[in-house]
């Protein structure tokens, strides 16, 4: 607070009307606001939801299913700049496209209940590993098509992201207390990782046409 300051460039100040702009001119924010909605917030809804699905359907004692949920958590923050990295270097849309796949496989096999807790455990470890590399790669891919408003869409981008982390716990708590069951919860999510990564094959070719330039980083 005593030492910070602003960069001794000029700045242009946001407005609402610029948020209104980017939101209702432009269908490509909407885009990589759900996208993030599903990386992150299923990251964070997922932290926030598992120490009560190892409880619940596991029988873990609390201690125990905290621990379990944090190998999950720490793997996910840990990738997560991996997951840029990897976006560089085989191109963002590609390290999307693989963690939707692999999000789509891995809860649908917790879905399914294969194994018992350690095996559940595992899969939840790669599912937000997976999940962290996503967040990475939408960042990669969020300069390359918004340079000029990337302080703008970064914080609607990061908004969406803790509305589906939000969602996600919500509506798996809600699952379960209706039916007793994370499993239908758990299926819904695999079917909106598999959409994303449909909808990720309809938009690709229109970003790389019409916003990947030569020399710019690998979309």
């Amino acid at each position: 607070a005593l030492y910070a300051k602003d960069a001794p460039v000029p700045v242009a100040r946001k407005r609402l009307r610029d948020y209104a702009g980017v939101l209702v001119g432009n269908r490509d924010s909407w885009w990589f606001m759900g996208f993030y909605a599903i990386t992150f917030g299923g990251f964070a809804g997922f932290a926030s939801a598992l120490p009560g699905y190892f409880h619940d359907e596991f029988g873990l004692a609390p201690k125990i299913a905290g621990w379990a949920t944090a190998a999950c958590v720490l793997a996910g923050s840990v990738m997560r700049p991996l997951g840029g990295v990897i976006a560089d270097r085989i191109g963002g849309t590609r390290a999307l496209q693989m963690v939707y796949v692999a999000v789509t496989v891995l809860v649908a096999a917790a879905a399914l209940g294969l194994g018992g807790a350690g095996a559940t455990v595992a899969l939840f470890v790669l599912t937000l590993l997976c999940l962290g590399a996503g967040n990475g790669a939408v960042f990669q891919l969020v300069p390359q098509r918004f340079g000029a408003e990337i302080g703008l869409m970064t914080g609607l981008i990061g908004m969406a992201g803790g509305v589906g982390g939000f969602l996600l716990a919500a509506g798996l708590g809600v699952v379960k207390q209706q039916l007793g069951s994370y499993a239908l919860g758990l299926w819904l999510f695999a079917a909106v990782a598999l959409a994303a990564s449909l909808c990720l094959v309809g938009v690709k070719q229109r970003w790389r046409m019409h916003w990947a330039t030569a020399g710019a980083a690998r979309v």
